[in-house]
């Protein structure tokens, strides 16, 4: 079994998986350099809810802010992973840092599909990607989870505790998990920050947590490379969902489209039917003889 294979099976039967130190340090460095000027420089701060983490500070809408955050979507273990659980034309739905600062309290355990009206268990309908920019610890916050709920037929309670295990991996590890697992932010009981980022991905038929076409500047997205363009929405689901007066809106920003929308892929099948037919009428070859008399 190849390894992305193998991922998507522990994804399937406990709820997540884990790829070890897969971020290289010159990256982490980078992102952890660009997160500190955006705190610094947008004066981004402390989340004022107890979900969001009153000690946490978010940052949300992170392709907008620098071009360090662009290869975190297109990471090619992840979206592979990713495209398997869910299908190739995904969507990002969002990308926004978590980072725990000394004092964070335990966040209620939740399922990030609990608010979509489907009875559970369902199929994989969003991915996340939790990047441990530092060691995820016991002590510092690492996620909790609980392994196998993504299969179970109801969401936790807000509020109420669970049993829970941390899902402690060094820096550069990349958590991948079904969007449905119960999971939460751990307590961060040291001195030190706990830096993350989350990226979350889903199916191509619904609708996105961040607006990222409105959120992001229009000038900024044409500079994306194009399967980032499409990640982000510039793009039509099955030729059908998304189209702008029946153009791709990738067009928007300067692209071709890379497909035809899917009633002009029946015209031209129709097209092509019809040739065929009129060809065999010419040579008999297709024409079944008639029945005798």
């Amino acid at each position: 079994m190849d390894p992305t294979q193998e991922h998507v099976a522990r994804i399937r039967d406990q709820g997540y998986t884990v790829l070890e130190r897969t971020i290289a340090p010159s990256t982490i460095d980078d992102i952890r350099g660009a997160l500190m000027r955006l705190e610094r420089e947008k004066r981004f701060g402390y989340a004022t809810t107890s979900f969001e983490g009153r000690n946490t500070v978010r940052i949300n809408n992170l392709l907008a802010h620098d071009e360090v955050f662009w290869q975190i979507p297109l990471q090619p273990d992840v979206l592979a992973i990713a495209q398997a659980l869910l299908d190739p034309e995904l969507l990002l739905s969002s990308l926004c840092s978590l980072t725990l600062g000394p004092g964070q309290t335990t966040q209620p355990m939740h399922e990030d599909t609990q608010q979509i009206p489907l009875p559970r268990p369902h199929v994989p309908l969003s991915i996340n990607a939790v990047w441990a920019l530092s060691d995820f610890t016991d002590a510092n916050g690492a996620t909790r989870i609980v392994p196998g709920s993504h299969r179970f037929d109801h969401a936790p309670d807000y509020g109420r505790h669970y049993d829970s295990v941390a899902a402690t991996v060094p820096a550069g590890s990349i958590i991948v998990f079904d969007s449905a697992l119960w999971h939460g932010g751990g307590a961060n009981t040291t001195a030190e920050r706990r830096w993350a980022l989350s990226c979350y991905y889903c199916a191509g038929w619904m609708r996105q947590q961040e607006n990222l076409q409105l959120g992001i500047p229009r000038e900024t997205a044409a500079r994306f490379p194009r399967r980032l363009q499409e990640l982000c929405g510039y793009s039509v689901y099955r030729g059908q969902w998304g189209h702008i007066d029946n153009h791709d809106p990738i067009e928007l920003l300067g692209r071709e489209r890379a497909r035809p929308m899917v009633w002009e892929a029946s015209e031209r099948k129709a097209q092509r039917k019809a040739v065929a037919g009129e060809a065999a009428d010419t040579t008999g070859e297709s024409r079944p003889s008639p029945p005798p008399a």
